[in-house]
């Protein structure tokens, strides 16, 4: 029985070579391969034209070229662009591109849905369908680069879309390899590449490995207070083990980290929790992200007042923290932070119940 095509996206460095050496290829040919997926972003086997028409046509007979089909670009009033993509089994994923000046910064996703619970963020309310492979992870970037208009270019990534990276982080750290790669890949510096956790600690050492940076989602000052928000995450690991691991992080690492805090109206956003934040994260080289809480319908959680926000940040800032306010963006599209996922959800109910996967790919560490 012959095996059906696969995607040569989906092939790490390692696989490609393989291929290669199967082929009785010279070995440089996976260079070669693999330029013209991340660098030339060619669709179509027969565009690599420094191999001979003999092996392209050999490459066709056990490989394709499929990328992941657009759904919708909605643009928001602020320049905010989101992107929905149809996955191969069907699924969707939405990714975020954030305009601002000469900056151009990709919102990416890491999973469909999310193995979280956190309260104030919609995609935790889709529960966890599947995490996404590292040529699915990529091929955001790839695509949406290939939709800006010519002599654009994607400047940051920040994995901070759908989903909890480390939880997914062998095929993370494959996206990222080839992301940063510059002989064959991308070319993106490790240092505009950020991810960020809910609190994922056994990963904590295999990021700094990576060399990217950093961030921390922390939302409370106390134990109550992220039991209540992010469940999950903080009953596997409470408020103390992170900070225990965020300074063993900082001990080898050149980054600083990032804390993000979602403010979150007469919950998380009084002076008492300002002053605890302080006191929590003094000593630590690090930035403290203060993001307002989006609203999004159906959820009991509301953002606090532009007086009540400044209040929190001068007290920080008077306890000698660097804090900074994140101005929402394209919230009118559900497309800021924390409202990714109804458009994915809304695909997903119209997937066919026996093409519906019987995952989620779950890592556990």
């Amino acid at each position: 029985m012959n095996t059906p095509p696969f995607n040569l996206l989906s092939l790490n460095i390692r696989e490609i070579e393989e291929l290669v050496q199967g082929f009785r290829w010279p070995r440089y040919r996976s260079h070669q391969i693999l330029k013209w997926l991340y660098q030339n972003h060619v669709s179509d086997i027969d565009a690599m034209t420094n191999l001979s028409k003999a092996d392209r046509v050999r490459l066709k007979q056990v490989a394709t070229l499929q990328k992941d089909t657009l759904i919708s670009r909605q643009l928001a009033g602020d320049g905010t662009g989101k992107y929905l993509w149809r996955l191969e089994d069907g699924l969707a994923v939405e990714t975020v591109l954030i305009p601002e000046e000469r900056r151009r910064t990709l919102c990416v996703s890491s999973q469909v849905g999310c193995t979280l619970d956190c309260g104030f963020c919609l995609t935790a309310q889709m529960g966890i369908k599947r995490s996404l492979f590292a040529h699915e992870i990529v091929g955001q970037v790839l695509n949406v680069q290939a939709d800006l208009p010519e002599g654009e270019h994607l400047t940051s990534l920040v994995f901070m879309g759908m989903g909890e990276p480390l939880v997914n982080f062998d095929a993370v750290a494959d996206a990222i390899q080839r992301l940063t790669n510059i002989e064959w890949g991308l070319g993106f510096s490790p240092r505009r590449i950020t991810v960020s956790t809910a609190g994922w600690i056994p990963r904590f050492p295999d990021v700094r490995r990576l060399g990217v940076n950093l961030a921390i989602s922390l939302n409370g000052t106390t134990n109550a207070q992220r039991d209540h928000l992010m469940p999950a995450v903080n009953k596997r690991y409470c408020l103390e083990d992170l900070l225990d691991a965020c300074r063993i992080y900082l001990e080898d690492s050149e980054r600083p980290l990032t804390f993000e805090y979602v403010l979150l109206a007469g919950v998380n956003d009084s002076v008492a929790d300002a002053n605890r934040l302080s006191s929590l994260l003094r000593g630590m080289r690090c930035k403290i992200n203060l993001i307002p809480f989006n609203e999004f319908p159906g959820n009991v959680f509301r953002r606090p007042s532009s007086d009540i926000i400044d209040v929190f940040q001068q007290t920080v800032r008077r306890r000698g923290l660097d804090v900074f306010l994140r101005k929402s963006r394209g919230d009118d599209v559900l497309g800021a932070c924390g409202q990714l996922g109804r458009s994915a959800s809304d695909v997903l109910e119209s997937v066919p119940p026996q093409s519906k996967p019987s995952l989620p790919i779950y890592a556990e560490s």
